[in-house]
């Protein structure tokens, strides 16, 4: 999988996300797993318009 900015106010890649999943093993409430990803990456904290792609790729990290 290519790396890629995922949150270009707080230059966040898809890495980052999936980083800060690491503690995630199982698909949770998708909202509270978006929000531990926050407090981690500081993505979608700026401009907010890469909210849905941040939530996308939370999904696909996890369905993994």
């Amino acid at each position: 999988m290519e790396n890629y900015i995922i949150c270009n106010c707080k230059q966040v890649s898809y890495t980052d996300i999936e980083h800060a999943l690491a503690n995630h093993t199982k698909m949770e409430d998708v909202m509270e797993v978006f929000e531990d990803v926050q407090k981690i990456t500081h993505c979608s904290t700026g401009c907010g318009g890469c909210h849905d792609k941040v939530l996308d790729v939370i999904s696909e990290i996890m369905m993994k």
